[in-house]
C-alpha cells in the first residue's frame, strides 16, 4: 500500500516536530504539504523536506495532494480548518484542544454526525504513554478493586509568558482527558483552589493551582498544576483504589551515585518526557487512517475537554463548586 500524504498546518514547534516525526519515525506516511503563517518557516521547511508550500490552510486540505490532515495551528483556528476537513471528507488529526470554546466542539460534532463517518481524532497523546496504558490496564483487571481517588501533578520548569486562565486551558486539558481514559467515568462537579502564588509566577499568572474533580460514581481527582516548579517536568498519577494504589512509573533514567548521593535526571520538558507516546499515537493514527477508521480520541472527547474546561475556569473566578453538565454522548461515538 502506498504512504498516505499526510498536509500539516501549523509549523510552529510541535508542528516541525511533526514534520520530522512523520517523515522519520512513521511507517507507511509520508508529508506531502505544509501551511504556515511565517513565511520564513515555511521555506525552511520545504526546501529541507522537499514538501509543497501552500499558501492557505483551505488551500492544503483541498489539494489532490493531500490524503489526511493535521491541525497544529494555534487554538482558535483549530475549529475552522477541522470543519473544513469534514467537508473534504478527509480524515483529521487536530492537536489539543479540539476547540478553546466548547460551542464549537458542538459544531463540529453536528458536522461529523451529519458526514456520517467519524474523521476527527484529537491529540491527546498521553493516552499512548506505556505508563498511563499500564495504569488502565490493572484498573481494568478489577485485581484492586473500585478506584476511590485519583492524585495528578502536572509541573513545568518555567514557561515565560503563561497566564492564570491557561493552567487550566492549556496545562490542565491533558488531566482532564486522561482521567475520564482511565476511569472510563465522567465528571459531574468541579473546584479550583488557589495556593499562595510562587516568586516565580509573574504579574498575569497565579501559581499553583489546584483542581478538584468528582466523577458520577463519586470517585474524587486532585490535580495540581504548577507552571513554573524550576526543578524541571514533572509528571505524577496516583489512583488509590479499595485494595491497593496503582501509580504511573517514572521514565527510566540512568541512576548515578557518587559522593555519597545518589541521583537520576528529570525530563527537562513535555518533548522528552513524551517522546515515545507521540511516535505511538502518530503511528496508530496512520495505521487507522489507511484501514479508513479513527481509533484514537474523537471528536467527542475534545467536546468534554472543552466542557470542562469551561466549568473550571468558572469555579476559578467564582471560588464555588461548579456542576458539569452536557449533552449525552450520541451513538455515533459510542464505542461498539
Amino acid at each position: 500500500m502506498s504512504d498516505l500524504r499526510i498536509g500539516i498546518i501549523g509549523c510552529g514547534a510541535i508542528g516541525q516536530d511533526h514534520v520530522k516525526r512523520i517523515n522519520e519515525k512513521v511507517q507507511g506516511a509520508t508529508v506531502t504539504g505544509i501551511f504556515e503563517i511565517n513565511e520564513k518557516v515555511s521555506r525552511s521547511l520545504g526546501e529541507s523536506f522537499g514538501v509543497n508550500v501552500f499558501s492557505s490552510g483551505e488551500q492544503l486540505i483541498e489539494s489532490s495532494e493531500v490524503d489526511a490532515v493535521v491541525v497544529s495551528s494555534s487554538d482558535e483556528t483549530h475549529a475552522r480548518y477541522v470543519l473544513k476537513a469534514i467537508e473534504a471528507k478527509k480524515f483529521v488529526f487536530c492537536e489539543k484542544p479540539l476547540t478553546p470554546k466548547s460551542t464549537d466542539g458542538r459544531h463540529i460534532l453536528d458536522a461529523e454526525i451529519a458526514g456520517g463517518k467519524q474523521l476527527v481524532q484529537v491529540g491527546f497523546m498521553r493516552r499512548y504513554d506505556p505508563g498511563y496504558r499500564a495504569v488502565r490496564t490493572l484498573l481494568q483487571s478489577g485485581s484492586y478493586g473500585s478506584p476511590l481517588v485519583l492524585h495528578c501533578s502536572h509541573r513545568n520548569a518555567a514557561i515565560p509568558g503563561f497566564t492564570t486562565p491557561m493552567a487550566i486551558q492549556s496545562s490542565a486539558s491533558h488531566e482532564i482527558d486522561i482521567c475520564r481514559w482511565l476511569l472510563g467515568e465522567e465528571y459531574v462537579s468541579c473546584e479550583v483552589l488557589m495556593a499562595k502564588n510562587s516568586r516565580h509566577s509573574g504579574s498575569d499568572l497565579h501559581d499553583p493551582q489546584f483542581l478538584i474533580l468528582r466523577t458520577e460514581s463519586g470517585i474524587l481527582i486532585t490535580v495540581e498544576i504548577f507552571i513554573n516548579c524550576q526543578y524541571g517536568y514533572d509528571i505524577n498519577c496516583e489512583v488509590v483504589c479499595e485494595d491497593g494504589i496503582v501509580s504511573l512509573p517514572s521514565p527510566p533514567e540512568v541512576l548515578v551515585k557518587n559522593n555519597g548521593k545518589k541521583a537520576s535526571a528529570i525530563s527537562s520538558d513535555w518533548k522528552a518526557r513524551f517522546k515515545e507516546a507521540y511516535e505511538v499515537e502518530f503511528q496508530e493514527w496512520v495505521s487507522a487512517v489507511k484501514q479508513g477508521r479513527v481509533g484514537g480520541p474523537s471528536t467527542w472527547d475534545g467536546y468534554i475537554t472543552a466542557v470542562v474546561t469551561e466549568a473550571l475556569s468558572q469555579a476559578r473566578d467564582t471560588g464555588e463548586r461548579v456542576p458539569i453538565s452536557h449533552m449525552e454522548c450520541p451513538d455515533f461515538y459510542r464505542k461498539k
